[in-house]
This record gives C-alpha cells, sequence and structure tokens, in this order.
C-alpha cells in the first residue's frame, strides 16, 4: 500500500526519487523519506517527514547529493504517522537503511527477542526490526545478510535496501507485495509500481514472491532468497508517461471518470467477432468443449472489484446460464470454501496485487482449482498466478477511488458471458443483440458525461446530507452498492446500500426527509416494482433521486441515462453516480485523490 522508489546511477539522486515519490503518492500519503549515497561518500543521509511528499521535499537540504538512494512514502500499519514511524528506518550504526512494504507479521516476537540483546527501537514499525536484523547479520556480503534477515520474518514484504558498506549497490526481495526494477542505461531503478518508472524507462523486471535482486548501475541479476540465480527477461511496459498526467484535469478523478468511453473502446478492441456472434479472448486458453464443462463460476475480488464481480456473476448467469455469484476475497480464503473442481473462479483486481485476491488464488491453485484473473495491470502477480485471463485494458488509473478500471472490468465480464453463453445456449441473435449493445457503450457514456452540470447541482443539493440510502433490485443493486461506496470513499458522508426489495423488512425505519434516497431504475421488467418502491419513501416524506432511463414521477430529481439491451444496463447506470461522488466531495472540499485512510493498491491483509 506504500511506495518505494530507488535508483543507482551517474545523475542526481535526490530529485529523481523526489518524483517518484510524487507518482506513487496515491499509494500512501502519511508520511514520507529518502536516504541518499554514492561511492565517494563517507555514510547515508537521511530526511523523513509526516505529511505529504512535498512536506519531505521542504526539508530536503539544497545539498544533499548522491547518485544512489531510495525513497518511500508510507499508508501506516504500525504507528501512527509521524517523522519517526516514516520510511526509511536506519540501524544504529547509521549504516543499514530499509524502505519496506507490507507486514511483518511476527514482528512483536523478533522486537522483544533484539530488545533483550540490547538493542534500542526508535519507532513503532514493524520495519525497523528488519532493519536492525540486517545490520546484525554476520553474513559478508549485502545479498547474504538481507537474505539471512528475510528468512526470519513472517509476513508479506517488498523491501529495499542500502548500506554504507556496499554503495555500488541495491538489494530488493520481494514475498506478497510488489517489486518492480526499471532497466536503463548505465542506470537502475526499482519500484513499487511502473508509475514511477515509465519517465525514464519502459523495460521492466517484476520479480516473483521469493525472489531477491541486486542493482548496480550497470547490471542487475535475480536469485531467490534460497541464492539460487533466477532469468529475469525484461519486458516492455505499453503505458505512456504522459498517461500519469492530469492532462488539465484538477484531478485524476475527473480525469478518470472521462477516459472511460475510450478505455471501454480499448477493452473490447480486437475481441469482437462478428461471423460467429461472440467475442476472441485469447487469454483465456478455454476451448468450447472445456467451457461446456463448467458447472459454476465462483467470482472473488475486493471492494470496487468485488462490485463489479457481482454485476459479472448476473451477466454470466443472464447470457450463459451457468449459476455464479460473487463473494469478497478476503472472507472467502478463511472460510475453508469448498473448492468444486468444475466450478471456474475468477479473480478480480485493478492492480493485480491485492493481498486479498492473490492469497485466495495461491489456495485455490493449492486445491487444483482452475484460475482466471481479470486484471488491468499486465505481469501483475495476479496475472502470473492465474491459470489464464483477461486484462481489462483500463490504462494507468491514479486516483484512489477506481472509477473507468471498475468499468472496464464490467465490460470484460460482458465479453466473458458473452463467450461462455455461445459455447453454450446464446443464440445467434442474441450475440448480435449484445455486441451491437457493447458497441454503443463508449457514445453512451460520453452523452452520460454530457450531463455533468447538472449532476454537479444535484451534488450541491445533497452535499449537506449526513447519510444517503442507495437502493435497486437485481442489476440495480450491485450498482447500488458500487455508488455507495464512491460516496463512502470519496466524499466521507455516511452511506448505506440496500435491495429495494428489502425496504419494508426494515430500512424503511430509517426514512425521513433528512435521508436522502437514490433509487437505481432500470427500465426492464422490474420497473413497476421498482416504482413502489419509490411510492413506499414518498409515503413516508424521503427525498429520491432516481437514475432510470425516463422520468420518474414520484422521485425529487431523475439522472436520465441512455437505454442499452438489459444485461448491458449495470454498466452505464454507474456513471453519473461516480460524478455525483466526486462533485459531492467537491463541494464539501475533500481531497479527492487521496481520501483520508485510504491507499490506492492494498497489498497488506
Amino acid at each position: 500500500m506504500c511506495g518505494i522508489v530507488g535508483y543507482i546511477g551517474k545523475r542526481d539522486v535526490a530529485p529523481l526519487l523526489l518524483e517518484g515519490l510524487q507518482r506513487l503518492e496515491y499509494r500512501g500519503y502519511d508520511s514520507a523519506g529518502i536516504v541518499v549515497t554514492s561511492p565517494k561518500a563517507s555514510g547515508l543521509k537521511m530526511v523523513k517527514a509526516k505529511g505529504r511528499v512535498r512536506d519531505l521535499e521542504a526539508r530536503v537540504p539544497a545539498r544533499f547529493k548522491g547518485t544512489t538512494g531510495i525513497a518511500h512514502t508510507r499508508w501506516a500499519t504500525h504507528g501512527a504517522p509521524s517523522d519517526v514511524n516514516a520510511h526509511p528506518h536506519m540501524s544504529a550504526d547509521n549504516k543499514v537503511a530499509v524502505v519496506h512494504n507490507g507486514i511483518i507479521d511476527n514482528a512483536a516476537d523478533l522486537r522483544r527477542k533484539l530488545e533483550a540483546e540490547g538493542v534500542e527501537f526508535l519507532s513503532e514499525t514493524d520495519t525497523e526490526v528488519l532493519t536492525h536484523l540486517i545490520a546484525r547479520a554476520t553474513a559478508d556480503k549485502l545479498e547474504d545478510k538481507v537474505r539471512q534477515a528475510v528468512r526470519l520474518i513472517e509476513g508479506t514484504y517488498g523491501i529495499a535496501v542500502l548500506h554504507a558498506d556496499f554503495p555500488d549497490r541495491i538489494v530488493v526481495a520481494r514475498n506478497g507485495s510488489p517489486v518492480v526494477l526499471g532497466i536503463g542505461e548505465k542506470e537502475m531503478f526499482v519500484a513499487s509500481d511502473i508509475a514511477a518508472l515509465v519517465m525514464h524507462t519502459r523495460q521492466i523486471v517484476t520479480l516473483d514472491d521469493g525472489e531477491m535482486a541486486t542493482l548496480k548501475a550497470d547490471d542487475f541479476r535475480t536469485y531467490t532468497t534460497e541464492g539460487t540465480r533466477t532469468t529475469a527477461e525484461p519486458t516492455t511496459v505499453e503505458w505512456e508517461a504522459e498517461s500519469y498526467d492530469m492532462g488539465g484535469h484538477d484531478t485524476y478523478m475527473h480525469k478518470e471518470i472521462f477516459e472511460q468511453a475510450d478505455a471501454v473502446d480499448r477493452v473490447l478492441r480486437g475481441r469482437i467477432d462478428d461471423r460467429f456472434s461472440t467475442v476472441h479472448l485469447g487469454g483465456l486458453n478455454l476451448d468450447a468443449r472445456e467451457a461446456r464443462r463448467i458447472r459454476r463460476v465462483k467470482i472473488l475480488g475486493c471492494g470496487t472489484s468485488y462490485h463489479a464481480g457481482l454485476i459479472g456473476a448476473q451477466m454470466i448467469e443472464e447470457l450463459a446460464r451457468i449459476p455464479a455469484d460473487a463473494e469478497p476475497a478476503s472472507e472467502f480464503r478463511y472460510r475453508n470454501a469448498v473448492v468444486d473442481p468444475d466450478t471456474l473462479y475468477v479473480a478480480v483486481s485493478q492492480s493485480g496485487e491485492t493481498y486479498d485476491v492473490l492469497a485466495a488464488v495461491q489456495e485455490l491453485k493449492r486445491k487444483g482449482a482452475r484460475v482466471f484473473g481479470v486484471v488491468n495491470v499486465v505481469g501483475s502477480a495476479i496475472a502470473r498466478e492465474a491459470d489464464a485471463g483477461i486484462y481489462v485494458h483500463a490504462g494507468p488509473e491514479v486516483c484512489v477511488v477506481s472509477t473507468k478500471c471498475f468499468t472496464n472490468t464490467t465490460v470484460a465480464f460482458a465479453l466473458l458471458a458473452l463467450h461462455l453463453g455461445r459455447t453454450r445456449d446464446l443464440s445467434v441473435r442474441d450475440g448480435k443483440r449484445i455486441i451491437e449493445g457493447l458497441r454503443r457503450l463508449p457514445d453512451q457514456i460520453t452523452e452520460i458525461l454530457k450531463q455533468e452540470e447538472q449532476i454537479k447541482e444535484l451534488a450541491e443539493l445533497y452535499a449537506d446530507a449526513r447519510s444517503m440510502l442507495f437502493i435497486g433490485r437485481v442489476r440495480g443493486y450491485p450498482v447500488a452498492r458500487e455508488a455507495s461506496l464512491k460516496l463512502k470513499e470519496v466524499s466521507y458522508i455516511h452511506a448505506e446500500a440496500y435491495p429495494a426489495s428489502e425496504l419494508k423488512h426494515g430500512p424503511l425505519a430509517l426514512i425521513e426527509p433528512a435521508l436522502p434516497t437514490v433509487a437505481i431504475i432500470p427500465d426492464d421488467d422490474l420497473l413497476e416494482k421498482n416504482r413502489a418502491a419509490l411510492e413506499e419513501i414518498k409515503a413516508r416524506e424521503g427525498k429520491i433521486l432516481a437514475v432510470a432511463h425516463q422520468h420518474q414521477e414520484k422521485a425529487d430529481q431523475t439522472i436520465v441515462v441512455p437505454k442499452n439491451e438489459d444485461e448491458l444496463d449495470p454498466i452505464l447506470m454507474g456513471i453519473p453516480l461516480q460524478l455525483l461522488a466526486y462533485h459531492t466531495a467537491q463541494a464539501l472540499g475533500r481531497d479527492i485523490d487521496k481520501p483520508r485512510n485510504l491507499a490506492k493498491s492494498v497489498t497488506v491483509e
């Protein structure tokens, strides 16, 4: 969840590291720090600061020179945000500096043992334990010191290590938290996310769990934590550095909402097969006979990805007539679920590194299950662990809250549902109908976004609400859940989503003029039942904002969304509610791209 960036070469390192931290600040932003050195230096120099990267930058002295360095932007786990708890952490002799993402599960036990041996701790963090373990390791080489230390720890880590006695190298290691190497011309980079690298190189190497690397200015080598050499071939990153710029928008969230038409076009491009009214999904490695043997689909994700999975499960049931459901991966991995060989498991993660999802994938693989991945980041951990999968091609998403990646993931599920349906009982006519609907999506998204000013006015109208209720039935319910989450994440207004059919079973007790209701009302076979729910709310003087395909008489306001095919309508109906959350947060003066207490990629449990 935190950001790591490192560099070794000939350039002045501090500006490079600070720039990299700015690009990674969406991964953690409660404190930051930097350590630099060089072959000619007499030791390590460190600066740390509570707050944002700009607060760190203000503290870095003008003469803070070096050609090698590591830096970190933190999302707190152990210890409150403070200068002392900020990374990097330095050993007592000021020779070892470590930056770390992840959580060391046995940190408390190791801390007690080290304290009994006379080590004095300065911070509350688990990372400082690792720093002292490396400093006290008896091996002669830095690589071996790090190897000795990581063998003692339990948990997850992505680390980068500097040592004053080995100023010509950075040693990195990964277990459950991403580490990416950037290969330059007589210079090397390391980061926890390619966002920090693309300004300088597009040649990257992604470490696997249990893998380490030594970076020197003109070379790198990879090996396991047991010391066995590994072969790492660089791959080329598709995303351009410009993808990480705001492009004239005030926030990344606004930019990414407005990129959705192009993003959906990308996920569709080259995949539609008009001849057979189906789609090509080359990454699935699933022929028709194998597809017909699938008896159930289980989708696993967290947060927004889980909500996309709820929509995906409905589309798979409707189009392919295969029983399907979605479940939070964080719950699935702990409930000792029955793993069925005839079930297709689908792991969903925008980053491809979400720890709970990755752990569920590894458990499923251990039990012999077939696992597909639906991810955005090529070469990510889940993409590598899964048997096959679909890339959603949303492009980089920098804002902590997901918008375009959510939409592209739902479109990817529509493609999967169509593919499975056409291998089973979905007719050519229905296949053509869905394909035509998919092709209409980009223009319809653009049409929705033209209503921004109207939605902004609605957001300002509801911004003083202390709580909001979101309701929907069947296709509308997952949309309500995701819209509720978006409002919570970015505006900090309490929001709750409930099936509209369940109103009379409890939530009606909440209805009053001070509690606005957002109702998702598709023009489908449940239209009249949804309207009946509005009657129940109005009878109790509740305010209603409807998202519908036509004006709703019982609603106080209606956001009208263009109609697509019934199965695809949920993809569109969430988009105006992204804008509603955005403008509500803006009206309240929130830090939209970096909501409090949240980080972009959840790589810890």
